[in-house]
């Protein structure tokens, strides 16, 4: 699930995944951070879902997709947008 709140330096995007989704530490990982594992690693909220926020600038389309321990790729569940491969955001 996405998040978003408008800032002044774009728009605030907190990737979010249920309790469920989880058993080991995941990151998220696209254009926004170079692709880069443990960049923007994903914390419990007190309800048990992770989280992890990006502020992304106006009038972009970034691909990501989440990436846990072990290797394991997998998607969000209600991107803007999937081509098969990665979800995308339209800020």
């Amino acid at each position: 699930m996405l998040e978003r709140s408008a800032t002044k330096q774009g728009t605030k995007i907190t990737f979010v995944l249920p309790e469920h989704d989880h058993d080991r530490a995941v990151s998220v990982v696209g254009d926004f951070n170079d692709w880069t594992p443990g960049a923007h690693t994903l914390a419990a909220r007190e309800d048990g879902s992770l989280v992890a926020s990006a502020v992304l600038p106006k009038g972009q389309v970034t691909a990501f997709r989440y990436l846990a321990e072990g290797g394991h790729w997998f998607d969000d569940e209600a991107p803007d947008h999937h081509d098969g491969v990665n979800g995308y955001i339209h800020t």
